[in-house]
């Protein structure tokens, strides 16, 4: 907690001035004239408070001593436990740019366009959850600084043939990378993370802890080993793009299987960094979905399940009128009307298996109400009916009941598969929401 000078109040960072504010005397004070006048050695690390959720298990940290009402990644309505601790310190932090406000104008406007999504993310009092997170990353600082020596070809037509000429591409490399980022949280998922970027390091400022005031911040548990050959890859495909579109080489093609040591890439330093997120949490029986907001750019990323009474009252209402009209316009025999429902079951079937198939590649899928091959059912009876060749009409119109049904059935559980995929699975860690000051 930092204390105001003039009344005592609590202090917090206010993201429209970055300074730190007292919300009850409205005096501002400068983030870093709270800069402790220790040693590098002493401020290795900074004291935190650490809230745990009980159901979860997650742990974020906090400079302020007041839990939430609620755990923001499990969506858990509980008082969170807290203890005291000591840990690491960044060297660099983005300070929030986008205040609550701008968050919760930007999630509207995304959101407002999912029709079927359930009302409970448009809900008032579930937008204004969304809570400031500064989230761990590691910052690569790399340096290409020596000589290079690579193989390039340019192609060119003489008559019936293709004449490739090869050439030896030597120069001198003065190139530097700084603060290449990556998530240092196991929790934070990388496919997030990565949608919500980029963050422009331009911004990052030498970290102090009043930064952190009236907001949590993730644990890094995450080596930075584990990013280093990728972020030398990324800094090597960059300079090879600007290698090959220099005026000396431009026209030829340079080999994809260049190494990061080919080109002399050294990591100068591995900084710890925190960037800023907004993070709301919709809970749903054992999944849950995130919606996050890059707190220096604004730019939104969720997760929309879809609300199954809405599509499915949707698709009637929709159909309806359709079905009406080409009965108005067109005779459709009841031939042709079993032969439509048994393209829309295998169209169904198609998807089923499809949305099935990518559930595989992140968990166990449950079990459809009738699998692909019940789902087949309406071509089987297709089949029987057109050989048969009934004389009755009755025997068309049962087949395309029993078609629409099984159309029905397979297009609620394609949206049962879509939610899984559009959602998660309940953390095995712990976090929070947090005491924001937008």
């Amino acid at each position: 907690m930092y204390a105001c000078p003039n009344c005592g109040g609590n202090l917090k960072f206010d993201i429209p001035s970055q300074q730190l504010a007292c919300p009850y005397c409205n005096t501002t004070k400068d983030p870093y004239s709270f800069e402790e006048a220790t040693t590098a050695q002493d401020n290795e690390d900074y004291e935190v408070t650490v809230f745990t959720c009980p159901q979860c298990g997650g742990e974020i940290e906090s400079t302020d001593t007041s839990a939430a009402e609620f755990c923001t990644f499990c969506g858990a309505s509980t008082i969170l436990h807290s203890r005291l601790k000591n840990t690491k310190r960044p060297q660099y932090i983005i300070p929030f740019k986008k205040t609550k406000e701008d968050c919760k104008a930007a999630y509207f406007s995304k959101v407002k366009k999912a029709i079927f999504a359930p009302d409970d993310l448009r809900n008032e009092k579930r937008i204004e959850s969304f809570r400031g997170i500064y989230m761990p990353y590691w910052a690569f600082h790399l340096s290409q600084n020596e000589s290079f020596s690579l193989k390039g070809t340019k192609s060119k037509r003489r008559g019936d043939y293709i004449i490739t000429d090869h050439y030896n591409l030597n120069g001198e490399l003065d190139a530097y990378y700084k603060g290449l980022s990556y998530d240092a949280s196991s929790s934070f998922d990388d496919d997030i993370s990565s949608k919500i970027a980029p963050y422009d390091v331009k911004g990052m400022k030498a970290f102090t802890p009043s930064f952190l005031s009236g907001f949590y911040a993730d644990t890094a548990d995450v080596p930075a080993e584990d990013y280093l050959d990728d972020a030398q890859q990324i800094a090597c495909e960059n300079s090879i793009q600007k290698i090959h579109s220099t005026p000396a080489f431009l026209g030829m093609s340079i080999s994809s299987s260049i190494a990061p040591s080919d080109l002399n890439t050294k990591t100068e330093a591995i900084d710890r960094a925190m960037f800023p997120v907004w993070f709301m949490s919709y809970r749903n029986g054992d999944r849950v979905a995130y919606a996050t907001v890059n707190g220096q750019t604004g730019k939104v990323v969720c997760d929309v399940p879809i609300d199954t009474r809405k599509y499915l009252l949707g698709s009637v209402l929709l159909a309806l009128p359709i079905f009406v009209l080409l009965n108005l316009f067109f005779t459709i025999l009841p031939m042709s009307l079993l032969l439509i429902s048994a393209i829309l079951a295998i169209v169904s079937v198609i998807i089923y298996a499809i949305e099935k198939s990518a559930i595989k590649k992140k968990e166990t899928p449950p079990k459809g109400t009738l699998g692909v091959w019940g789902g087949l059912l309406p071509v089987i009876i297709t089949v029987i009916l057109f050989v048969l060749n009934p004389a009755s009409d009755i025997f068309y119109y049962a087949g395309t009941i029993v078609s629409l049904l099984v159309v029905f059935l397979t297009i609620k559980d394609i949206i049962c598969f879509y939610n899984i995929l559009s959602t998660r699975r309940l953390p095995q860690f712990d976090r929070t929401g947090g005491d924001d000051r937008a």
